[in-house]
């Protein structure tokens, strides 16, 4: 499902920091926070920004530990597509700017054994893969650690010694505003008429396209991958502006439109990208090189290669190219968490994901760690009485926790990949004593078709409706009380002597309090309590969720920020 998910469809969140604090009845007001959460316009927040331009070579070091030379295939079409740049008389220096586990290196000097390469790469670990190949040699490979954006590369190359620099699907990881400071660094070192191969993706390529409405999006053409690592989409303009600013002009311009098919899989890739070739301003052109500030216009002939992926040069290996932009089985991590003495072992999305993953019920938020804990601790919440969990995601730790002591629980998530994760999760954690009375159900707010069939396993109704963050996105808020109304006992008093009570516990983000309480009224629900509740002594609240603060429940509370509204119906 392409949508943004989460416990259902219409949620999405980020997690908040962790703390250890002790329940006080009467909580201080919250101190400014630094917005770690992404803003409503699809892009991330400034403190994720941030923290991708400060981690890239982190990132990038845990991509090559992860993939070491299996991503990308070996570039065996640039003697075809640049050959007479790298043949010629004498011996010939090149420059390859972030040279990864050496993919580009080693074809090339398989084809030209003359040829001398400096390989640099900002992620130690992919410098130490090409010093790890089979084909290195010092005598023929200058390989060394330099991140371009700060390292003056003519520490390590002599300047102007260079006759061709290979930028091959690397520019495309650098921030757009530091950009200028990489071409400039290439520059000391590179001869008078030397010349830039570049090639990186262009705009419109299928990878950007599919980071749209996923909140990836970090500035005007430039995302963050599930890994952490950043792609920029070059459009034609800013290509040529920013070499051109920097002291070179553009003589070769190729835009590849490609649609690659892979008919055992059944998909479709369209891929985009730019091939250029560039030279320093202020020199000639070489004889039988294009002149003029025109560049050479391949397009044309490129647009017309479209090809079975199995016959199609493409720079990242069958299989590969749908990972750095999903998630694979070796992107889970488990999670340890203690509930009353109790052990939870829940599998989830490793952290490394967790940021842009496009699927938020498949992580652990902190309000689901306190319900459980409070349902722990407060058994008779649940006790004897049905139960429902809105958007329970793949932990589940509340209706695990309920179904100890519950006649029913219904786990429930508009996500598959989530209740796939949960139902693992259940099984791994539960006896077949507690596993009889919990089930897990497909539930998207709103869905005539889902609410039916819940209503088919509890035709009367539930007496206790929990959720944890569900109400993070304003257009989930309406179908989420809609739903919990279709779903709730209409019986006033059940059979413990207590009202159905609809749980929300959560921390305020995109919707306000407002919002909530007016949906919720929309619907026929009143909130008859909440924690904290920072009204006066003779608050109109009941005091029914500040008894499960006791001072015998000591819990640690994951955020200061969370909430919990306790809602019967009007």
């Amino acid at each position: 499902m392409e949508l943004r998910q989460s416990r259902t469809r219409f949620i999405a969140m980020e997690s908040t920091s962790n703390a250890q604090i002790s329940i006080c009845e009467n909580q201080q007001p919250q101190q400014p926070k630094i917005q770690i959460y992404s803003p409503s316009n699809d892009e991330v927040s400034a403190f994720w920004r941030e923290k991708y331009e400060k981690d890239a070579k982190k990132y990038w070091d845990i991509f090559y530990k992860r993939h070491q030379d299996k991503f990308f295939k070996d570039r065996h079409y640039l003697d075809k597509e640049w050959g007479h740049h790298f043949s010629g008389e004498g011996r010939r220096v090149i420059l390859e700017v972030g040279c990864g586990a050496g993919n580009t290196i080693f074809p090339l000097l398989a084809t030209y054994p003359d040829i001398l390469i400096h390989a640099c790469d900002f992620s130690p670990r992919a410098v130490n893969l090409v010093k790890m190949h089979k084909d290195f040699t010092e005598a023929r490979v200058n390989a060394f650690v330099c991140d371009l954006t700060i390292d003056d590369l003519s520490l390590h190359v002599a300047p102007s010694s260079v006759d061709i620099v290979t930028m091959i699907f690397v520019l495309s990881a650098v921030s757009p505003e530091k950009m200028p400071m990489v071409v400039q660094n290439i520059r000391k070192v590179l001869k008078p008429n030397g010349r830039i191969l570049f090639r990186d993706y262009a705009t419109g390529d299928l990878a950007q396209e599919r980071f749209t409405g996923k909140e990836q999006k970090i500035s005007e053409n430039f995302y963050v991958r599930g890994d952490g690592t950043r792609a920029f989409y070059f459009s034609d303009e800013f290509l040529r502006n920013i070499f051109k600013e920097n002291g070179f002009n553009m003589e070769e311009h190729v835009l590849c439109c490609k649609q690659v098919e892979n008919r055992s899989k059944e998909i479709v890739m369209n891929r985009r990208w730019v091939q250029a070739v560039f030279q320093q301003a202020d020199t000639d052109s070489r004889e039988g090189a294009s002149t003029g500030n025109e560049p050479t216009d391949l397009q044309g002939d490129c647009d017309k290669r479209t090809n079975d992926i199995n016959g199609f040069e493409i720079d990242m290996s069958e299989g590969m190219a749908f990972e750095m932009f999903g998630i694979s089985s070796s992107s889970e991590e488990i999670i340890e968490l203690t509930i009353r003495d109790c052990l939870f072992k829940i599998k989830v999305l490793s952290k490394e994901y967790q940021h842009t993953c496009t699927s938020t019920g498949l992580m652990l938020w902190e309000s689901a760690r306190l319900m459980a804990s409070v349902l722990a601790a407060n058994q008779e919440i649940v006790a004897g009485k049905k139960v429902l969990e809105l958007g329970c995601g793949c932990g589940g730790i509340c209706s695990m926790v309920a179904a100890r002591s519950a006649n029913l629980v219904i786990a429930t998530d508009g996500d598959i990949k989530a209740l796939d994760l949960l139902t693992e999760n259940i099984a791994s954690n539960l006896k077949s004593l507690s596993l009889d009375s919990l089930k897990v159900k497909k539930l998207e707010w709103g869905n005539g078709n889902d609410i039916e069939a819940i209503k088919e396993l509890n035709e009367k109704g539930f007496d206790i409706i929990i959720g944890t963050d569900v109400t993070y996105i304003p257009e989930a808020i309406i179908p989420l009380f809609a739903t919990a109304r279709e779903l709730i006992s209409t019986t006033r008093v059940t059979e413990n002597n207590t009202e159905p009570a609809l749980i929300l516990c959560h921390v305020l983000r995109r919707v306000d309090e407002t919002s909530i309480l007016s949906a919720a009224s929309k619907y026929g629900f009143r909130l008859a309590d909440r924690w904290p509740d920072h009204r006066t002594p003779n608050s109109m609240y009941q005091g029914i969720i500040k008894s499960w603060f006791s001072d015998e429940c000591q819990y640690e509370i994951p955020s200061t920020a969370l909430n919990i509204m306790y809602f019967h119906i009007a």
